[in-house]
C-alpha cells in the first residue's frame, strides 16, 4: 500500500527503502516491472536502498555502501 500511495501522484522522484522487503518473489517481480515501466514512460527517478539482488540487477546504476562511503558496484 505504501508503494501505491507514493506512486499515485506520479512523482518525478521516488525514495524507497527496501520496497520488496516483505513481498513474495512474484509480487516483488511485479513491483520491479512497475518501477521500470514508470522510469521509461514517466521518467521516474528512483533511489532505492535494497538487499534484493534481483532488484539491484534491474537498475541502471548501482552503488554499494561500504565503510560509510558509496562505491560503484
Amino acid at each position: 500500500m505504501a508503494i501505491a500511495r507514493a506512486l499515485v501522484m506520479q512523482p518525478a522522484l521516488l525514495l524507497a527503502d527496501e520496497p520488496t522487503g516483505n513481498l513474495d518473489e512474484g509480487t516483488a517481480a511485479t513491483l520491479h516491472e512497475l518501477l521500470r515501466d514508470m522510469h521509461t514512460e514517466q521518467r521516474l527517478t528512483a533511489v532505492i536502498a535494497t538487499h534484493n539482488i534481483r532488484l539491484s540487477e534491474a537498475c541502471d546504476r548501482v552503488l554499494r555502501l561500504e565503510g560509510g562511503q558509496l562505491h560503484p558496484a
